[in-house]
């Protein structure tokens, strides 16, 4: 059974760090289409970064370039988001997602087939 793991949550101060982890089971991560996206209490979901299955091209949505990092591990089947400098709005609950046959990327998470269970992130003083 295919399935995605989150690690990694937390309680942090503005301008800290965290790293979420997602572990996948049941397929391999290597070369597909991977991302992470979060919601705010409230608000939609909403993409933050990614990695395309067809270029191997990383992007990121406006207000965490230069802060976020994604990544993977194909050795360990897992993929990372490396976040600094964090900011109150970036509190949120974050998912992993990926999808072996997505073809590139989707800025819509319906696309993906498997998601993390969540991991809240809470920016605060």
């Amino acid at each position: 059974q295919a399935q995605l793991v989150e690690s990694g949550g937390g309680l942090v101060q503005p301008g800290g760090s965290l790293t979420l982890s997602c572990v996948a089971s049941g397929f391999a991560l290597e070369q597909k289409s991977i991302a992470w996206f979060r919601q705010a209490p409230g608000k939609d979901r909403k993409g933050v970064s990614w990695i395309s299955s067809s270029d191997g091209n990383i992007y990121y949505e406006g207000s965490v370039k230069g802060r976020f990092t994604i990544s993977r591990d194909n050795a360990k089947n897992t993929m990372y988001l490396q976040m600094n400098n964090l900011k109150p709005e970036d509190t949120a609950v974050y998912y992993c997602l990926a999808d072996p046959d997505l073809y590139g990327h989707s800025t819509s998470s319906d696309d993906y087939a498997y998601w993390g269970q969540g991991a809240q992130v809470t920016v605060s003083s």
